[in-house]
């Protein structure tokens, strides 16, 4: 399985995937009672017709899997997509490690100094141009001490014989890292790939949007390019 790391100590991984571009392509050749084994250049041009006419049920008879593990607040922009995709794609499936049942060492994104942005004069952009690496490392040292003093509350709770669903209130949740399978059709990755994609995407989402379009792209060259083509 191929490991993408993001984000300064997240990842995603394709854990599992059902079909091909021939998939897509004997979906559709169903309708006419026939079927092929090897895919070729008619195949292809299919496969572009599809997405440019909006035929797009025989993408939906695919599966990708991901193990996927951001920041919580990427995580919270993410299944927006889930949810708003479901017209798309009724089953695509989420499962999340939940802290009311494990205690695992919690982990934190902390942006590096170079890495904090400024605020935009347009509201409607979640980030403007990057501050100045000095004063992002002002941030980067108030960041680390707010979530080693949530880590030594957490911890003092959990000694206290606080229940850990309770316990984890301590834990700065917006930077904290959370892991999740999401399992979709390859249309609903294209649709999460096509608004997430683009460079007015919020940095951290962009990232992870790569990322899967990376790991789907090995398993669906042709008709991920014709979906991303045709948004």
């Amino acid at each position: 399985m191929k490991k993408i790391d993001i984000l300064n100590g997240g990842y995603v991984i394709l854990q599992d995937y059902m079909g091909s571009d021939l998939s897509v392509t004997n979906s559709a050749r169903v309708s006419y009672n026939k079927k092929k084994d090897v895919l070729d250049d008619k195949d292809k041009g299919l496969i572009d017709f599809l997405a440019r006419e909006g035929h797009t049920s025989p993408f939906r008879h695919t599966s990708l899997q991901f193990e996927v593990y951001v920041p919580l607040y990427v995580a919270r922009q993410h299944w927006k997509h889930i949810i708003g995709s479901g017209f798309q794609d009724p089953f695509v499936a989420w499962n999340e490690s939940s802290r009311r049942y494990i205690t695992e060492e919690p982990e934190f994104y902390i942006p590096n100094a170079n890495e904090w942005r400024s605020k935009p004069a347009n509201s409607k952009q979640g980030s403007g141009e990057n501050l100045s690496e000095l004063s992002g490392g002002v941030f980067t040292k108030k960041l680390e001490e707010h979530i080693a003093e949530g880590e030594r509350l957490y911890e003092e709770a959990m000694e206290a014989g606080v229940a850990p669903e309770q316990a984890r209130l301590f834990l700065p949740a917006y930077s904290m890292f959370v892991r999740y399978y999401w399992t979709g059709s390859l249309q609903g990755v294209a649709h999460f790939l096509n608004l997430r994609l683009p460079e007015d995407a919020q940095y951290e989402i962009r990232v992870l949007a790569e990322a899967v379009q990376e790991l789907a792209h090995e398993k669906f060259p042709l008709s991920l390019d014709a979906l991303l083509k045709y948004n």
